[in-house]
């Protein structure tokens, strides 16, 4: 009989794909199929021809572009020189989310299809396209799609003699068992951050711990907005980057949420543990140092404030002792649940520690094995570098604007990333943060001659502020800036930097305060006023045009 295997690839930049993925694992063993659920780029592409059966869950992302994890298996993809009918003996499905309101809605799902049917793949299933716009959201063609697929599995794939499907209300074994080790257990590896070794370059795997040299805020003490320009030191990291290119920050918790989630799951903190894959060929998480403590997986690697998603309220209700408690998780996690989730907790943005508190009763039953099935990873943020190696060797600068908004939750909800490193003040000694540099989608160009556009709103002028401190330290003018804000007392970001450039005759630059006069003025205001002069550098000379929120 054949071997009864499947292998979930995901290509995801927000989560939603991943989680979507593992749920499709999650039934796969129900059906007791050995089963792998994997990033694309983390899986060995030339294998692909000796699987049998794959399902590829995949996001679109910006202008139509694959997620991030898998961009490496895309550009492999389309090599001209694949044979035509090299994957003749792969049966597969591909299930898209995306979002209808972006002109190339779901385009990385379908050109994968289409591809995988050239190279001679056999689809089970037309191509799904999830759509975040619909009332109830991806689920809405995610729930019957899986149906469908089951199926069609089924039919290929039978169930072995005397096995049966395992019911949902049997709870899974954790992908994890977690071990305590004695406290006088020899320690092995530091917890620290260790900074990555000068040969490579730092990466996600491998980020680079950066000192924090400054951190100023550059708007007035009364404006509501904080805005920060934070400065780092990247000396002897081997990092290097251009005018454009993003730096990548991973985030951590903060004390008080930590200390909370510890006392609500009755964890002790500074306890030790191993973790120990639950079936074999199951990879460790990467970033957690083995052995750990409870406090640090909790303060680097659990997003206890990311909101949480279905498979969450699903897999907690397994745990659930107290009856109403139980009823309430099952209707969240159910399709005929989702709007009251969604007015629950995505409209008010509601973190997985609120929700938590909750439901205490439940919380406080949570197995430890379970932690890393239930709570997803923090995902590391993205922010658009605002200073040139050109004008500050060795140096690293960016823009953060602080979140902070109400919702109808009594406690204002904080960004994550931006409030923690808000927080960081180097004055009070070693402050280091975890980072790496990611090629950005603007590229400046290299003709001297060029004259450049830049529209940046807001903290939308970072990658600006970058690009001008090259050009202005190669010599290049016909540097043109829009800079937009509230209030030229109080958000006028940079100021005296943009005044010095303008006396010395490399910057020309347009300023729209909206709230300083009786009738709002914004950027698009200055451009039209000053259509001729854009329209002689486009016209006469070639210039290229920059615009960033």
């Amino acid at each position: 009989m054949a071997e009864r295997r499947l292998l979930v690839l995901f290509g995801s930049q927000t989560g939603t794909a991943q989680d979507t993925a593992e749920r499709v694992g999650r039934e796969a063993k129900r059906r007791h199929l050995r089963c792998r659920v994997e990033a694309l780029d983390s899986c060995d592409v030339a294998n692909l021809i000796h699987e049998p059966l794959v399902v590829f869950v995949c996001a679109t992302t910006g202008q139509g572009d694959p997620p991030d994890n898998m961009k490496m298996f895309w550009r492999f993809l389309f090599r001209k020189s694949l044979p035509a009918g090299s994957l003749c003996q792969l049966d597969y499905a591909v299930l898209g989310l995306g979002d209808s309101s972006y002109p190339k809605f779901n385009f990385v799902a379908k050109k994968l299809h289409k591809r995988l049917l050239q190279l001679g793949g056999n689809p089970l299933l037309p191509v799904a396209l999830g759509d975040d716009q619909h009332d109830l959201g991806p689920d809405a063609v995610v729930d019957p799609w899986l149906v469908a697929l089951w199926d069609k599995v089924l039919a290929l794939y039978p169930l072995p003699p005397g096995l049966e499907i395992i019911s949902p209300d049997v709870r899974l074994p954790p992908r994890y068992t977690l071990h305590y080790v004695a406290e006088e257990s020899p320690w092995a590896g530091s917890e620290r951050l260790q900074p990555a070794a000068p040969r490579a370059a730092p990466c996600e795997l491998h980020p680079f711990a950066a000192p924090v040299l400054s951190n100023r805020r550059l708007t007035a003490q009364s404006h509501f907005q904080d805005v920060r320009l934070i400065e780092f030191d990247i000396a002897g990291s081997g990092i290097t980057f251009s005018a454009g290119d993003v730096v990548m920050i991973q985030p951590q918790n903060c004390p008080e949420d930590v200390q909370q989630f510890c006392q609500l799951l009755c964890l002790e903190p500074h306890r030790r543990f191993v973790l120990e894959p639950t079936e074999p060929g199951t990879s460790l998480p990467p970033l957690l140092p083995q052995p750990c403590t409870i406090q640090y997986l909790v303060t680097h690697y659990l997003d206890i404030s990311c909101v949480p998603r279905r498979s969450f309220f699903e897999l907690l209700a397994y745990f659930s002792t107290n009856e109403l408690e139980r009823e309430k998780l099952q209707e969240f996690s159910s399709a005929q649940g989702q709007e009251e989730l969604y007015s629950y907790c995505n409209r008010p943005r509601r973190t997985t520690l609120e929700v938590m508190w909750d439901f205490p009763h439940t919380t406080c039953a949570i197995p430890a094995d379970y932690l890393l099935d239930l709570i997803p990873r923090i995902r590391p943020r993205a922010f658009s570098i605002a200073s040139s190696l050109l004008a500050h060797p060795e140096r690293m600068q960016i823009l953060v604007a602080v979140v902070r908004y109400k919702t109808r939750l009594s406690k204002p909800r904080r960004g994550l990333c931006s409030t923690w490193l808000a927080s960081l003040s180097p004055d009070k000694g070693d402050v280091h943060v975890p980072l790496w540099v990611k090629k950005g989608g603007m590229k400046f160009p290299d003709d001297p001659a060029i004259p450049v556009i830049m529209i940046g709103p807001g903290t939308g002028v970072a990658p600006f502020r970058a690009a001008i401190q090259e050009r202005v330290a190669l010599g290049r003018t016909g540097n043109c800036l829009f800079f937009g804000c509230r209030h030229k007392s109080k958000d006028f970001y940079c100021q005296t930097e943009w005044e010095e450039l303008v006396t010395k005759g490399f910057l020309t630059l347009f300023t729209a305060f909206s709230r300083d006069q009786e009738e709002k003025v914004y950027v698009q205001h200055r451009i039209r006023e000053n259509g001729r002069l854009l329209w002689e550098l486009l016209s006469s000379g070639n210039a290229h045009v920059y615009l960033a929120g």
